[in-house]
């Protein structure tokens, strides 16, 4: 059996903040699928100041459908407790996180007792985070050519995909008459209640009608938005974690910065812990708040990340530290996103773009461009394109959004100043080929990349002035680089 690195409580410093609930009466009621870095810094975050301000047994299971168990050893091997360091420039603090309180993972644990889990009758809310492709939605259906859904609408007992895993549990719960529950997506997407919704009920509904009717009426699935900057741990942020711990290491660590936000839809079938206690807004419509932050904030980091990876630097934070990028930046912001946008009346949207330039500023999070970068095929068309189209009505310049097209269209042929670098997406053999076949030809490689309408809808396509817009931007990038093709813009 391996030996795992566990943490001397008696050992740490005063500054580190234990929990001060009474952690042995928490009882698993939220099960979160895809307990990574992310949801270890904000949805569990959340849910550990609740229990601080409530006092209730509101516990969390974390369970894994992929990879290796050893992280969830890790955990259990601490307590299930793990670090929080939430860095600015202006400070740090560090807590030990206590809200989870079981871990379950398939390769360790097996699906049977995944799903047995998740019918559970204690358990109220499964929460997940499974990035965009988790969904397995392709044109607003379940996409059921997708492999993982094949399978699991074949094999029922034995699924592999969170879509059929939870339609599994459903099934059961149903079966023992365990009544109503909610199914609540954390992750990055507008609409992301609509899209569970879409992908259970589809799925469920394919398998038993009957089934997918009592789904229908005892499942509820609210949106939420999410705001929180995670960056991947690096070896730097490994060492603040050590540092803050006096010296000792914790596997398990997160380093994050202090803002967070969290938007839910007050919609659960069998009640929910006390968030607003913890700072999250219940509403009745969260639609305002994922599009404001999708495309203000995800948006310009997505332009930041092309444009600002390929003109040579590597994380957010050196954008902001170049006056030209700041500024262009805060104009894609507030010329080109916010005239798209309806939001509640009570928030001020030249506000919310200096606060986000502040956030983007913080040099202690290291939040590298690369890794921003990842699936753009998945993120483009509701952080840019559904904007791009807003402006087409209206017109009106959309000049700073067009160019991060441009340079995403650079960004995938995986070469900077002549090195090669991994280009991360769903579409990455696609990507590829067409970059291998028609990146010589710029008009033939643009038309090629437009011509995936998975990415590029065909109203917009079909559009003269668009694709004109989109030829000129590549190439400015492609023949000037991406810092003189930014600096351009405020000329």
């Amino acid at each position: 059996m391996t030996d795992f690195v566990t943490l001397n409580l008696d050992a740490l410093p005063e500054a580190v903040e234990l929990p001060s609930y009474d952690r042995s009466a928490l009882k698993p009621r939220i099960a979160h699928i895809g307990f990574g870095a992310f949801a270890r810094a904000h949805i569990a975050m959340h849910l550990h100041e609740t229990l601080a301000e409530t006092g209730s047994d509101w516990g969390m299971r974390a369970v894994e459908l992929f990879g290796s168990p050893e992280r969830f050893d890790m955990l259990d091997a601490n307590d299930r407790l793990y670090t929080l360091v939430e860095t600015s420039d202006e400070g740090k603090s560090t807590r030990l996180l206590g809200a989870l309180c079981d871990t379950q993972h398939v390769a360790r644990d097996g699906i049977a007792a995944i799903i047995d889990g998740l019918a559970e009758e204690d358990l109220k809310i499964i929460s997940m985070t499974i990035t965009e492709k988790g969904y397995c939605v392709k044109n607003e259906h379940l996409d059921t050519d997708n492999e993982l859904i094949q399978h699991d609408l074949a094999n029922l007992d034995a699924p592999k995909s969170a879509i059929g895993v939870i339609v599994a549990a459903l099934a059961k719960r149903r079966e023992l008459d365990r009544g109503p529950f909610t199914v609540m997506s954390c992750d990055n997407l507008p609409h992301n209640g609509k899209l569970t919704r879409i992908s259970i009920l589809e799925f469920a509904k394919t398998l038993d009608a009957e089934l997918g009717a009592w789904i229908e009426a005892n499942v509820s699935f609210p949106s939420t938005m999410v705001d929180r900057i995670v960056p991947a741990l690096t070896d730097e942020s490994i060492e603040l974690v050590s540092e803050v711990l006096g010296g000792q290491t914790d596997p398990n660590c997160i380093v994050c910065e202090p803002f967070r936000q969290w938007v839910i839809e007050d919609n659960f079938m069998a009640g929910r812990p006390e968030w607003e206690t913890a700072g999250a807004q219940l509403v009745a419509d969260v639609e305002p708040f994922e599009e404001m932050k999708l495309r203000t904030l995800n948006g310009c980091h997505s332009f930041l990340a092309y444009l600002g990876f390929l003109a040579g630097k590597e994380t957010i934070s050196d954008c902001m530290a170049d006056p030209v990028f700041h500024a262009e930046a805060r104009k894609l912001m507030v010329d080109e996103q916010r005239p798209t946008l309806d939001v509640p009346g009570d928030v001020d949207l030249l506000e919310y773009a200096d606060m986000l330039l502040k956030r983007f500023s913080n040099s202690q999070l290291k939040h590298r461009t690369w890794q921003i970068a990842s699936d753009g095929t998945q993120k483009m068309p509701q952080r840019w394109l559904n904007s791009v189209r807003w402006h087409i009505e209206n017109g009106s310049s959309y000049r700073h959004l067009v160019l991060g097209i441009g340079g995403w269209m650079n960004y995938i042929k995986g070469k900077r100043g002549g090195e090669s670098y991994e280009v991360l997406d769903p579409m990455a053999g696609k990507l590829a080929d067409i970059v291998s076949r028609f990146s010589d030809d710029a008009t033939h490689y643009v038309d090629a990349l437009l011509a995936l309408d998975e990415v590029f809808p065909k109203d917009l396509v079909g559009n003269d002035d668009f694709r004109t817009a989109v030829h000129l931007a590549y190439v400015k990038v492609a023949a000037e680089g991406a810092q003189r093709a930014v600096e351009a813009l405020a000329d």
